[in-house]
Order: structure tokens, then sequence, then C-alpha cells
């Protein structure tokens, strides 16, 4: 039995959502689990890459990004779902794993797509998700 559910979106690229979450609002509702909304804002990576942008743009853009998400859930996830939005900074699949984590969730829902010859070289984020996670993880193939 699930009581708290991890959903990862990306709110730019409808495919990491459009059938993990009708999937994970199903879990939800079957389990009278809490649904979990997460999307990532990266990081920056090189200290030298962040001199090229205005002092408050992560900060800015972490409140739109808030605000984006916000509006996403309202639009796409059901009212009887309970949910609870996260903004994440960082490494897509590292603070995928540290929400989980902090959250308490028990099941991470991550879309995946069908791999490439570069996934099998470089790994997608659904991948390490996969591999490394503590709790259990559902792929959705899109």
């Amino acid at each position: 039995m699930y009581k708290s559910i991890l959903l990862p979106v990306d709110l730019g690229q409808e495919s990491s959502w459009i059938k993990a979450l009708p999937s994970a609002v199903d879990l939800a509702r079957g389990y009278s689990a809490e649904l979990h909304v997460l999307t990532v804002f990266p990081d920056f990576g090189m200290s030298m890459v962040s001199v090229n942008f205005p002092a408050d743009f992560e900060k800015d853009n972490l409140a739109k990004v808030s605000e984006d998400l916000q509006a996403f859930v309202k639009q796409h996830v059901p009212d009887d779902i309970t949910i609870r939005t996260h903004v994440g900074h960082g490494t897509i699949y590292s603070e995928i794993m540290a929400a989980a984590d902090k959250l308490g969730c028990d099941l991470i829902v991550v879309s995946s797509h069908r791999p490439e010859m570069r996934d099998y070289l470089i790994g997608p984020n659904a991948a390490r998700v996969v591999r490394h996670a503590k709790q259990s993880v559902f792929v959705v193939r899109d």
C-alpha cells in the first residue's frame, strides 16, 4: 500500500506527464495516498555561467516556476486528490530522489521514453532514479 506518491514533471515537456499523471492520479485515488508533484529548475552547473545572468535570475525564476506548477496542478489534477507541489533546484535525478526521501514518499511515478543509443551511453534521469532510489519506482512508457 502506498501513502505518499511523488510525480516529477517537466512543465515544458508534455511527454514527462501526459501518461504518467493519469497513472499517478489513479494510484493516489486507489490507495487514498497523497500526491506530491515536483518540478526541477536546473542549476547553472559551473559558477562562471551564473555571471552571465542578472543577480536575481534564479530567485525570480524559481518563483515563476512555482506559480506555473500551481497552475498546472489546478488544470490537470482532479479536486478529489490530496496534492502538494514542490519545486526543486539542481540536478534533476538528484532532486527527485532527495524530494522522495525528504517527503517520505514510498512510490515514485516517472515517465520514460523508448531508449535511444545515446541513452545507453549517458543514461536518462528516469533510469538513474530507477537504479538509485530507495523507493519503488513505477515507470510509465510514453
